[in-house]
């Protein structure tokens, strides 16, 4: 098996800020492995939090260490391969992207795409929810009116709050994007770890008033404390995303919170993600999934589990001005996997 590694660099329309800064290009890491004559391709991109920060140098140096191992292997041999990543000490990212490369090998040599393999139900899709970054309102406003030109048939709604001018300025914001779309009653709300308790517990209550649905990391990562004080008392579930990377994260939260944010740059690859699917099941929680700077080809890898996820976020590469992939088509406010072996990614552009 060969591996070869690419970097490529997305510009987004719409610059993304949220409480820990604002991103407005990234260059990921686009991963395509060879075997047989059939190609399968995966996508890192970075990220960070803390001291699991992953940059994509980082990633690359990492995938590019390991290609020389990979070429006695076959895709088929993804239990050893996923071992050897770990015993190479490969960050989250990188193995998510060969991950996902092995997955739609194997989906492009059966001639399947990967929801009819795994036998999923893309009716059961859930509708992936558009993001609002932190803005003064007026500039909310804006960004929802343009992203309803884009996209009319936009369903749900992510806000982001958290922002250092407090929680006073969050309010205002929400409420002045509420005003653009009161036609969208599916609004959550993600702080980033930007309250604090007392501000979490405050805001669970408004919000509750102001019927959204659920709120997303609202303390920050290393909290997690703090979070059945505001599980018992808050009127809206609690999900949690900086919070859990992977399955052995799901059950010291179990009692804390309500559901989990799944992102494969956190998780490692689908195949993980399947694990913290099953092991959040097992614990009574509620399932998202959510992105990065990701591209068609990250959001449509997950797009194939989304029928078992109660609520989506994969809306990341509807914001870039320049993705070098075509893939999941974004239909009555789903993001829906076509009938296209493997992934069912194409390439609609060459990178300089």
């Amino acid at each position: 098996m060969q591996l070869r590694v690419q970097l490529f660099t997305v510009h987004k329309r719409f610059p993304l800020t949220i409480s820990r800064g604002t991103t407005a290009r990234t260059t990921n890491v686009w991963v395509t492995i060879e075997h047989e004559g059939v190609e399968g391709w995966g996508e890192a991109s970075p990220f960070s939090i803390g001291e699991h920060s992953q940059t994509t140098e980082a990633i690359a140096r990492s995938l590019q260490k390991i290609a020389p191992l990979l070429k006695a292997l076959s895709p088929f041999e993804c239990q050893r391969i996923e071992r050897l990543m770990l015993d190479a000490g490969l960050p989250s990212g990188a193995r998510a992207a060969l991950d996902i490369a092995l997955h739609d090998w194997i989906g492009k040599w059966a001639k399947q795409p990967l929801w009819q393999l795994w036998g999923l139900d893309r009716d059961r899709i859930a509708p992936t929810s558009i993001t609002i970054g932190i803005n003064p309102p007026e500039v909310a406003q804006q960004r929802l009116k343009a992203w309803l030109e884009q996209v009319p048939t936009i369903r749900a709604l992510k806000i982001k709050l958290g922002g250092p001018a407090g929680i006073e300025a969050d309010q205002a914001m929400l409420l002045a994007v509420q005003t653009v779309a009161p036609h969208i009653d599916q609004i959550s709300v993600d702080a980033n770890g930007g309250w604090s308790l007392e501000e979490a517990l405050k805001m669970s209550y408004w919000l509750a008033e102001q019927g959204i649905t659920y709120i997303e990391q609202p303390l920050a990562k290393g909290q997690e404390g703090d979070l059945p004080a505001l599980y018992r008392e808050s009127p809206l579930p609690i999900f949690v995303d900086e919070s859990c990377f992977t399955s052995y994260d799901i059950p010291p939260l179990a009692d804390r919170v309500h559901g989990i944010n799944i992102k494969l740059m956190k998780a490692g690859g689908l195949t993980e993600a399947w694990r913290m699917i099953h092991t959040a099941r097992a614990c009574g929680l509620k399932i998202m999934f959510g992105c990065y700077s990701d591209s068609p080809l990250l959001n449509t890898a997950f797009a194939h589990l989304s029928p078992l996820a109660d609520y989506l976020d994969l809306d990341s590469h509807l914001n870039l001005l320049d993705a070098p992939f075509l893939g999941a088509s974004f239909q009555n406010g789903r993001l829906r996997p076509d009938e296209q072996p493997g992934l069912g990614v194409l390439r609609v552009r060459d990178e300089g």
